[in-house]
């Protein structure tokens, strides 16, 4: 057998983010972390996240994929080469100009959070099965994340009650500022092409809706739009989430950038990844 990886088939990070749900999940983390005004700044300040965004989503998902499902050298790598970028970039606070390094732990902490509370919330309200243990021990997991992007492990959150913890810390220093507003205008209207506008607006307006309706309550009062109730939005993920996951796995999985399809050729056909396997 092959390098199972840094988190390995036995994991529930292995099951859980070979799920489509992942791409809403991600999308979710894009409107929580641009809600922290510092974090945010870093992003907008260092690139043009309005003609860029769609490949600093697929970064993202390449970034994941690679640390849950490549070899251990490929997510040692894809770790090093994330610590080298932060270190080099800094953001300036307007107000009293301030000039900070993108890589404080205190933002690379929100970043992760955020993104981890946003792929654990989405999931397991759309219907994927994780008991309140299992939901634990994936957050536990994701302290070797943490490490990869420069966080001290034991810095992070490790269940359910550490995160809620860690949120309620943290919330005063939330605000809808500019570039939150501009996060929420490109993910609301992304750029297209003029014959693409309406599928635009009948397919993706739909999925950005989904995404920001299943933010906390708090996100949905700083940034000024109502969402429906908990609970219809729960129900809305579970029927997006018993749509997507009629699509047969294997055709998923066939879009970029196919760490999961490269994780079974080189372990074998044991290794996909299926709720039913997340193991107690």
């Amino acid at each position: 057998m092959g390098d199972p990886g840094l988190f390995t088939p036995h994991s529930v990070t292995w099951q859980m983010h070979g799920d489509p749900m992942m791409w809403i999940a991600g999308i979710r983390a894009l409107y929580l972390q641009a809600l922290h005004p510092r974090a945010v700044r870093g992003v907008m300040q260092n690139s043009d996240f309005r003609r860029d965004a769609w490949g600093r989503l697929m970064r993202t998902a390449d970034f994941v994929g690679t640390t849950t499902y490549g070899t251990t050298e490929a997510a040692e790598r894809a770790g090093a080469r994330v610590r080298k970028i932060h270190r080099m970039l800094t953001a300036t606070d307007p107000e009293t100009g301030e000039r900070y390094g993108v890589d404080e732990p205190e933002l690379l902490l929100w970043v992760h959070c955020a993104e981890i509370d946003s792929y654990l919330e989405v999931l397991r309200r759309s219907g994927f099965p994780l008991t309140g243990a299992q939901a634990d021990r994936y957050l536990a997991e994701h302290r070797v994340s943490a490490r990869l992007v420069g966080l001290d492990p034991d810095a992070v959150p490790v269940d359910r009650a550490g995160m809620a913890a860690y949120f309620e810390k943290v919330r005063p220093e939330l605000a809808a500022g500019p570039e939150a507003r501009e996060v929420d205008d490109f993910l609301l209207r992304p750029p297209t092409q003029p014959l693409l506008v309406p599928a635009r607006e009948v397919l993706w307006r739909r999925v950005a809706h989904l995404a920001y309706a299943s933010l906390p309550p708090y996100a949905h009062e700083l940034y000024g739009r109502p969402a429906p109730a908990p609970a219809v939005v729960t129900r809305r993920l579970r029927a997006t989430g018993t749509l997507l996951r009629r699509v047969p796995a294997r055709l998923r999985w066939q879009l970029p950038p196919k760490h999961v399809l490269r994780a079974v050729a080189r372990l074998g056909p044991g290794a996909r990844p299926a709720p039913y396997k997340v193991g107690p």
